[in-house]
């Protein structure tokens, strides 16, 4: 396109007109060919993995293009906050399930009731029960499971060979009786299982395990010094009071495979990316020498944690219906089984596993068992400093700085005044999605 020139002597209302008429022009060289445009937000390896991916959506959809941003997981959760305060939030997103009662409470996730119910590729009844629980609040549902996540056994089943015992256990009491056998085995200065002090994920499997709820009355109030929280508690610190778990965090070793490979503990408490991670980094001598198993319970196989990440739809895209069709795009089967081949994440939906891989791994197997006997945190959008306060509470305890009973008594205080905000709120129907 030709360039507009200045005429020198025009004045100031001729150079004005004749400038803007240039940015029209100009304008109207780049302008839209007409497609909708999506934007899309990833977190970590997944958010560049989704480029790829959606290359196979704008083919089957030339009317629409995607605008793929990538996000630091360290940051991801403080730039949405950030958007939604700004109303530049994306039109879908990648959001982890404990997000997702936040993002409710502020009114910015679109419902999708509505469009499953006349979607031909989402098929509810596909997914796993507790998963998909995690996604609905009030009965609402406000996100598809998009790949999934739960904490379960590694072991390694020479050194519980070695101990006497030819399968991993299924009750707190089996384990307690192996745990015992191994420390036995391997003497002072090697462990049976490891519990890193900085994590929460390990008693929060244990609470769950339970059936008392963490949070009672709607989630208005902590329900730690009930009988279950006190037993899960108990057992955990059990670990500790035994000498079978050390008593340190995961920065305080080299790191967990390493550990893991030369014996100084038996059992850990970890997610699916393990597996990848086990395969490349134990010694060669170990490598078949390791392996899965689902939690055990307080009496009889446990449950864990329903964890993974979901797509989301927000309230203010202007371009919902086109949102949807790649949230069905990226929830079809071939396109989950390509994603765990590129990622290694866990495809949400139980028609994917039929990929060889998953089905001919052997440690893969758990996970899937497992994933029928997940429940989720308490949907409230404070959990996730109620989770730390628990780690907390947890070290304190295992530290001898608290009893268990002075413990869950603290913990129930903080936990009220975390949540003091949202009684508030519920007491004059100010809550999002309260009337």
């Amino acid at each position: 396109m030709a360039s507009t020139p200045f005429v020198a002597g025009m004045n100031r209302r001729e150079a004005i007109a004749t400038l803007s008429g240039a940015a029209l022009a100009l304008a109207g060289c780049g302008r839209s060919t007409g497609k909708k445009e999506i934007t899309f937000w990833g977190a970590g390896r997944e958010g560049d993995i989704a480029a790829e991916l959606i290359r196979g959506f704008e083919q089957e959809h030339p009317d629409i293009s995607v605008n793929v941003q990538k996000m630091p997981f360290t940051v991801a959760h403080e730039k949405l906050l950030t958007a939604y305060a700004g109303d530049t939030l994306p039109d879908l997103c990648q959001l982890g399930n404990t997000w997702i009662p936040e993002f409710a409470a502020l009114d910015a996730l679109e419902p999708l009731d509505s469009y499953v119910s006349s979607s031909q590729e989402v098929k509810l009844d596909d997914y796993f029960e507790g998963i998909l629980a995690s996604n609905r609040i009030d009965k609402t549902l406000f996100g598809i499971p998009w790949y999934v996540d739960t904490r379960l056994l590694y072991y390694r089943r020479d050194l519980l060979k070695q101990a006497g015992f030819d399968e991993p256990p299924q009750s707190w009491p089996q384990w307690s009786e192996m745990l015992a056998a191994i420390k036995q085995l391997v003497g002072p200065d090697r462990y049976s299982v490891l519990l890193p002090l900085n994590e929460f994920e390990p008693l929060l499997v244990l609470s769950l395990q339970l059936p008392a709820e963490l949070l009672r009355e709607g989630g208005r109030y902590g329900n730690f010094r009930g009988e279950d929280f006190r037993k899960a508690l108990t057992f955990y610190n059990s670990l500790f009071e035994h000498s079978w778990a050390p008593r340190m965090t995961n920065t305080q070793i080299s790191n967990v495979w390493d550990e893991f490979g030369r014996g100084f503990f038996s059992f850990y408490i970890s997610g699916p990316w393990n597996i990848a991670e086990f395969k490349k980094r134990l010694p060669p001598a170990v490598q078949n020498e390791w392996m899965t198993a689902t939690m055990p319970g307080p009496e009889g196989p446990g449950l864990s944690s329903a964890g993974g990440s979901s797509l989301v739809v927000f309230k203010q895209s202007q371009v919902k219906p086109e949102a949807w069709l790649l949230a069905e795009y990226l929830s079809r089967p071939g396109t989950q089984q390509r994603f765990y081949e590129l990622t290694g994440d866990m495809p949400a939906r139980r028609s994917a596993w039929q990929l060889p891989a998953l089905v001919e791994s052997p440690y893969a197997k758990a996970f899937l068992e497992q994933l029928d006997r997940v429940r989720s945190p308490p949907k409230v959008p404070e959990w996730e400093r109620i989770a730390q306060e628990m780690r907390l509470t947890g070290e304190r305890v295992v530290q001898r700085v608290q009893s268990v009973d002075e413990a869950v008594v603290a913990l129930d205080r903080k936990t009220d005044e975390i949540l003091a905000k949202r009684r508030w709120m519920l007491e004059r129907n100010t809550l999002p999605g309260t009337t």
